[in-house]
């Protein structure tokens, strides 16, 4: 029992160290924290302070360069450039104006005749493959060598219109060059290439390339499988000389055929409507054009919208203009008419 007193203060003793040891390291690490904290303070002072000067530094130059205020005279050339614009805009829309309704002003145009307009230009669609037809047709009502130069001298251009292969420079081209070369009588449409399905792009290419290259009163368009009165479709031509807007031909409709594979079909048949019925156009074997109708399909060529065929491509584009149809029974080249001006060949 005497023991216990002694054992008692040996034990109070180890633990005093203990906790003596314990605080010092605890004061330790709590010093090393407040010294990253210092310093992470002091890192973020610093730099505020950098960006402080460089801002100051920008404002300065900055306003340095502030603009000067405006004197009367510099308010006076805003308002004149101002004023300037907008009479490019009204020119620029007086031009657009004067483009639609026909008129190019200032604008070369190549004539057979430099004294007068020509009365018509003729083209006749034809292909690689139709050399015979051509042949035929230099033959019977189409004048060829010096008759085909007088005809000219007369105000009547005619021409065998055709595209390039897809293959530029085969031999279908070079035969049609050579045979160009030989008779003076073909419109090779460069930009187009010839196809059965590029048809109604041919129409715009060909009125567009006629209407820039001769000035004439009339543009018609012939397919090579049609004989021509020659003599009787001048005598037409010639009597509706002052006529504006003209769009002649033998006008027909006829049902939209919306079968695939079915001969004559229409792949925008659903734009026709229930009835499935075309607008009134006139038929693709022998087309005839007024100047300015002819001019407006040249200037917006880009954007009119083509069918499945070139005479309903043709019929569209007149459909939104004021253009005057003129039926002429004498035109429809499949009919019995003892004074029809063109028949199936």
């Amino acid at each position: 029992m005497d023991t216990l007193p002694t054992t008692s203060t040996a034990a109070k003793r180890g633990g005093g160290r203990s906790k003596v040891v314990q605080t010092s390291k605890s004061s330790l690490l709590l010093a090393f924290f407040s010294c990253v904290a210092w310093l992470y303070v002091a890192g973020r002072l610093w730099q505020d302070a950098e960006n402080r000067n460089l801002l100051a530094t920008l404002l300065k130059k900055n306003s340095a360069q502030r603009p000067k205020v405006l004197t009367v005279e510099d308010k006076l050339m805003v308002l004149g450039c101002r004023d300037l614009e907008k009479r490019i805009v009204e020119a620029e829309m007086e031009l657009t104006l004067a483009k639609s309704q026909g008129y190019l002003k200032g604008q070369r145009l190549q004539t057979a005749s430099a004294d007068r307009r020509l009365l018509a230009v003729i083209g006749v669609y034809t292909g690689f493959g139709s050399r015979l037809k051509r042949n035929v047709f230099r033959g019977s009502w189409m004048p060829r060598g010096d008759a085909l130069k007088k005809l000219e001298e007369r105000g009547v251009v005619i021409r065998f219109v055709i595209g390039r292969s897809a293959n530029r420079g085969d031999s279908l081209d070079r035969n049609i060059d050579e045979e160009n070369r030989s008779t003076k009588d073909f419109l090779i449409l460069e930009s187009h290439e010839e196809a059965q399905e590029e048809l109604p792009k041919k129409a715009k290419i060909f009125f567009s390339t006629a209407v820039q290259n001769w000035d004439a009163d009339f543009y018609v368009k012939v397919d090579d499988s049609i004989d021509i009165d020659l003599e009787g479709l001048i005598a037409l031509l010639d009597r509706r000389r002052s006529q504006d807007g003209a769009y002649i031909g033998c006008m027909k409709s006829g049902d939209v055929i919306s079968e695939e594979g079915k001969l004559w079909y229409e792949p925008d048949w659903w734009k026709f409507g229930d009835e499935k019925s075309y607008f009134r156009h006139a038929a693709g074997s022998l087309v005839i054009l007024s100047k300015n109708l002819a001019q407006y399909i040249n200037i917006n060529s880009v954007s009119l919208k083509t069918y499945a065929y070139d005479d309903t491509s043709l019929g569209s584009w007149m459909m939104g203009i004021q253009s005057t149809y003129i039926d002429d029974s004498r035109l429809c080249c499949s009919g019995i008419s003892q004074d029809k001006l063109c028949s199936v060949a």
